[in-house]
């Protein structure tokens, strides 16, 4: 039996690294395989072949997990060639390199899943010499690229995917305190120049560099020499500070628990006490976070119509960089379903060989075959992989980091954007059926009440397709429905250009669709919505329109919702969107100007009710992240309950008139800890940091306000500054806590952030007044003055994310939130 890869017994097991694939058409290096226990140019049992999807700034060279998971430096490695290090004196693991410079290293916390098997477009095109029992695939968060690997044999590969899923298992079930320790650990190596276990004076300079802090000799070598007084708090007194939070269950009994749950100290635990560390770890725990825990996991009601919920909607799901010339390829869509996707976009034109193919129309852009993207949605729309199990992390981090195993069970929409001749319509249906089989919703639900449209819980584990359906093939205009018509004319001049520089395919006349194609559409029939007056008869629910941003704005203006007058507003249209999307599904996605595949703000769409709010995933930015924020709770599901107000077909709500307002926040910033160095290669360069808030809703809630900046202190900068918000439409709203680097002559570089709704910040419930423990007042370097207790309180970590939305552990943000009704 051969040891696992986490085991010190595994020094010799080796890897062939076969190639990095990227994202579209590969590039591969003139090589050939090595022999058996032959060595590669890369070092001992590698072989690279790199895939140039991204820019040159953007490769990467990736080192074994075993190094963060353990915290090894680059002298715990073994002497290795200038491409990478050769191997982990703890766990044996090698690393191989694509050859560039080792400025992005990447480590387990990168790793978004590991798939067994020819399961990427990489090892699907260059490794079918290869069984695929020997293959193995390991996909990293954000942009970047995978890295596809071929073991020697079926049990090294079994034994390398076991070591590094129980790498990340172990990384994903490290408490609070471990992973402070492993971050201390990390900075006295790296400190510790001379590796003697001492730390001098100049070391501790250095160390305080590292760790984004800079302060003058006086003041260091006082912490150099410090030793402080014990501080501790009794279980009553933690019961006191619980009550002062408004807890819920806070009883004597319940704090002696978080006692023995939190405290470090056996001697401390076994006298009842906790001390600034215990407190700091249950301060930093699930229920110190800002989320409220119960949130994490599915809570809402799943039984009400498709149209009663928000649904996470991907724009051109297929494209990973810009709308003209940017990479096709099926992991777009296993990422996007990673990342909680519902609604995937599907654009298929006539291919070679009678096999329809998806790509954005007469552009640059790179083709996938469809029948590749219905198998990837088959195999990845509710699993990662079908061959193997993923570790599971705590309900609470499931919100907050990768999905692990199992992903929503809540039912996928196909949308599809049909440029197909009839012959190819009928292939594409044949595909549909064939790989989908059951999971591919082909008639009516026997439950189903024809007035409203089915919940997801009747349609778990189901694939719905919107499209065209015969013989309601006309618009509600009277016109022959043409699916990407609003889309088409308002493309931009780059789009056009490119589209008249390439050779056109074939194309049927609008409002051609196949039998075959028409019949697996159910309950999204495509719909041109021009107007908001209902036409002759009732409305259909299964009638689903489908708007550019553009157009969904004239659609609120033309309602009543744009006046800047309340007055001049006409009640009986001022909300007709709003009702619209009470009882039809309506899909909004970005304007074809947008050619480098930026977002436009989803949030105006959401406050009108609109459900399927397109965005393309690919891009990472503010509007992203709200996407993310919106979709982080309810389980991660894809599926968010809208606030009754946007559900009631009769509702008089209006987003631009939602009233006097009703909710205060306010929100106190104490202290930030551990904020990344942004300049790793610069040690005298520190952040400047500043914290700013900012509140997303109907269009009278938002605002944004900031702290001011902190001089060269990334490591523990306090601010003790206020921020106070008025809300008319709470249930609406996105909090975002962004921090940044000041900058005086540019703009502010982006540290972290994280966003998510108003309605899941965990409250108090409790006025203040009672005395603030001492372990509080150490834990911010706050005085009583900054402390002062008014109202529902509750003092919380926000646990801070990167642009591509990875966990920035252990970076934080403390801060006091009250929030009163009125």
């Amino acid at each position: 039996m051969k040891p696992d890869p986490a085991s010190e017994g595994c020094r010799g097991q080796r890897l062939t690294v076969g190639f990095w694939s990227g994202w579209g058409p590969w590039t591969q290096r003139r090589a050939r395989w090595p022999q058996d226990g032959q060595d590669s140019p890369a070092g001992p049992g590698f072989w690279v072949l790199v895939s140039h999807f991204a820019q040159a700034s953007q490769r990467t060279r990736t080192c074994s997990p075993c190094c963060e998971a353990h915290g090894c430096a680059r002298s715990a490695h073994a002497p290795g060639r200038r491409s990478g290090c050769t191997g982990c004196r703890r766990t044996g693991l090698v690393c191989g390199s694509s050859g560039a410079s080792p400025t992005h290293p990447l480590g387990t916390a990168h790793i978004e899943s590991i798939r067994q098997g020819h399961q990427s477009e990489g090892l699907q095109r260059f490794g079918t010499a290869f069984p695929p029992a020997r293959c193995l695939t390991i996909t990293f968060r954000g942009h970047r690229k995978n890295l596809d690997l071929v073991a020697h044999s079926v049990e090294e590969a079994q034994c390398w995917v076991r070591g590094l899923e129980k790498l990340r298992a172990r990384l994903k079930a490290m408490s609070q305190r471990e992973h402070l320790d492993h971050w201390i650990h990390s900075y006295l190596h790296r400190a510790d120049s001379n590796q003697d276990s001492k730390m001098s004076f100049k070391e501790i300079k250095g160390l305080l560099r590292m760790v984004n802090v800079d302060m003058d000799d006086m003041y260091a070598y006082r912490l150099f020499k410090f030793s402080g007084e014990d501080l501790v708090l009794s279980a009553p007194e933690l019961l006191e500070f619980l009550e002062v939070q408004g807890e819920a269950g806070a009883t004597l009994a319940h704090a002696q628990q978080l006692i023995q749950t939190y405290e470090l100290h056996e001697t401390a635990k076994s006298h009842e006490l906790m001390t600034l560390d215990g407190f700091m770890m249950y301060l930093l725990s699930p229920e110190g976070a800002a989320l409220d825990h119960t949130h994490a996991t599915v809570f809402q009601d799943m039984g009400q119509p498709l149209s009663h919920y928000f649904i996470s909607s991907s724009h051109n799901t297929y494209l990973t960089d810009s709308q003209i010339g940017g990479l096709s390829s099926t992991e777009a869509y296993i990422r996007a379903f990673t990342q909680g996707c519902r609604c995937v976009e599907l654009d298929c034109w006539e291919g070679p060989g009678g096999e329809p193919v998806v790509y954005h129309g007469h552009t640059l852009t790179s083709k996938i075959l469809f029948r590749d993207v219905v198998q990837v949605v088959h195999d990845h729309a509710f699993m990662v992989s079908p061959t193997h199990t993923q570790p599971q992390p705590s309900a609470f981090w499931m919100a907050l980091l990768p999905r692990a195993g199992k992903l929503s069970p809540y039912p996928v929409i196909l949308s599809l954007e049909n440029h197909c001749g009839l012959q190819q319509q009928a292939v594409m249906a044949h595909h549909l059926r064939t790989i989908l089989g059951d999971m591919l919703v082909t008639e009516v639900l026997d439950t189903q009440n024809p007035k409203e449209l089915p919940s997801p819980e009747q349609l778990k584990g189901r694939v719905l397709v919107k499209g065209r359906k015969l013989p309601a093939m006309q618009g509600e205009d009277g016109r022959p429905l043409s699916d990407r018509e609003d889309e088409e004319e308002e493309d931009g001049e780059a789009i056009r250009a490119a589209r008249q520089r390439t050779l056109p395919e074939a194309r049927p006349q609008a409002g051609q669709v196949s039998p075959e194609l028409s019949a697996l559409v159910v309950y999204c029939c495509a719909t041109r919505l021009k107007t908001l007056h209902p036409g002759p008869g009732p409305a259909q629910p299964y009638q689903v329109g489908s708007l550019s941003e553009r157009r969904a704005r004239k659609l609120l203006w033309e309602a009543g919702g744009h006046w800047p007058i309340p007055a001049l507003l006409n009640s009986a249209t001022g909300n007709s969107f709003v009702r619209h999307n009470a009882r039809q599904l309506t899909r909004v996605y970005p304007l074809g100007l947008r050619v480098n595949s930026t977002n436009y703000n989803p949030q105006e769409m959401w406050n009108a009710g609109c459900q399927l709010v397109a965005l393309n995933f690919q891009t990472p930015g503010y509007e992203m992240d709200l996407n993310a924020g919106r979709f982080l709770v309810n389980g991660r599901c894809g599926y968010i309950l809208k606030p009754s107000c946007l559900r009631q077909p009769d509702t008089m709500f209006d987003p631009r008139c939602p009233g006097p307002p009703s909710t205060t926040l306010t929100v106190q910033v104490l202290t930030a800890q551990q904020l990344p160095k942004l300049n790793a290669e610069k040690p005298s360069s520190i952040v400047d940091p500043l914290v700013r808030v900012e509140i997303h809703g109907v269009p009278a809630d938002c605002a944004r306000k900031e702290t001011s900046y902190v001089l060269n202190n990334g490591f523990n900068p306090h601010w003790g500054q206020t921020l106070q918000f008025q809300l008319r439409a709470p249930d609406l709203a996105l909090v975002r806590f962004v921090v940044e680097d000041y900058d005086m002559a540019s703009p502010n570089d982006f540290v972290g952030q994280f966003t998510l709704p108003f309605s899941s910040l965990k409250q108090g419930g409790q006025v203040g007044g009672l005395p603030i423990p001492s372990c509080l007042l150490a834990r911010t370097g706050a005085t009583t003055e900054d402390l002062t207790l008014v109202g529902p309180t509750g003092y919380r970590h926000i646990h801070l994310l990167s642009k591509d939305g990875a966990p920035l552990s252990p970076a934080t943000l403390f801060v006091h939130i009250c929030i009163q009704h009125s």
